[in-house]
């Protein structure tokens, strides 16, 4: 069974074996270490599992960065002070193109969804954004963010960067756009497994893919586990994990299954059809 807890683990414990520095993203664009890991956390639902992630990390002397909704299955001050105590980075895990899309269908009850356009959402979309940022900056002081996909959504939550800079309202960085990933090898668990990008819509990387990085492909965790024991995982790595896939109860691990094939399923007609 792939996507455990107990895997998880061991996939962190034979990384250690390598002689990987694991840092947070903010570590990282202040000082970056050249043999390195960035554990990315989308704390996309089920908050209480990336609070155990992080507490396995803390057991363990490693730190990760966790990004966090403003949603209630994702918002939770406990569990967000809990995880910052341990030593681990805290970001705003963002999607508020989105969210002006929705406020905007609300506030205007007869206006067709066809005729909302992307640049009609930057200036509400902003200001959520620093609504939502400030929330966050009363818990940890937030240095660095992340978009959410929100897959089923017509809008690209890193469009709102097109007519607004991030750097104004203090922020030093955001993976999509301050990493350069012809250098960093990017692994992410989209679509419940490690070669999901066909079932992405938005979590893809430019870069990923050159020849240097080519002949690294995994479905499996433990295809990676084997790759890091025979050494031949790249020096510069970010891993970005969803927690609530991760499960050792079979109950939720199936449920999970299930609906990430579902999921997936509907991630590919999207895809066809734009």
């Amino acid at each position: 069974m792939d996507f455990t807890v107990h895997i998880y683990r061991k996939l962190l414990d034979q990384i250690l074996k390598t002689g990987y520095v694991f840092q947070t993203f903010t570590e990282f664009i202040e000082n970056r270490e050249e043999k390195v890991i960035l554990l990315r956390h989308d704390v996309d639902a089920k908050k209480l599992n990336s609070l155990h992630f992080a507490e396995i990390q803390h057991r363990l002397g490693i730190k990760g960065a966790y990004y966090f909704r403003m949603v209630p299955q994702s918002f939770d001050e406990e569990v967000i002070k809990k995880i910052a105590d341990l030593g681990h980075e805290i970001g705003y895990h963002y999607e508020d193109m989105d969210f002006a899309f929705q406020r905007t269908k609300n506030q205007e009850p007869g206006i067709k969804i066809k005729d909302i356009k992307e640049e009609d959402l930057y200036d509400v979309a902003i200001e959520i954004f620093q609504e939502n940022l400030e929330k966050l900056r009363k818990l940890y002081p937030v240095k660095t963010i992340c978009m959410h996909g929100s897959p089923l959504s017509k809008f690209d939550n890193k469009a709102l960067w097109k007519k607004y800079k991030y750097k104004d309202y203090g922020i030093i960085g955001e993976p999509y756009f301050d990493i350069d990933f012809n250098d960093v090898f990017y692994l992410t668990d989209t679509g419940r497994r490690w070669d999901g990008d066909k079932v992405s819509i938005r979590d893809k990387v430019v870069g990923n893919h050159s020849n240097r990085f080519m002949k690294l492909r995994f479905h499996s965790t433990q295809e990676i586990i084997n790759a890091a024991n025979a050494g031949r995982l790249p020096d510069r790595m970010m891993m970005t994990f969803h927690p609530q896939r991760w499960n050792d109860n079979f109950i939720p691990w199936f449920k999970e299954l299930m609906f990430q094939n579902i999921k997936n399923q509907i991630k590919r007609i999207y895809i066809r059809k734009n």
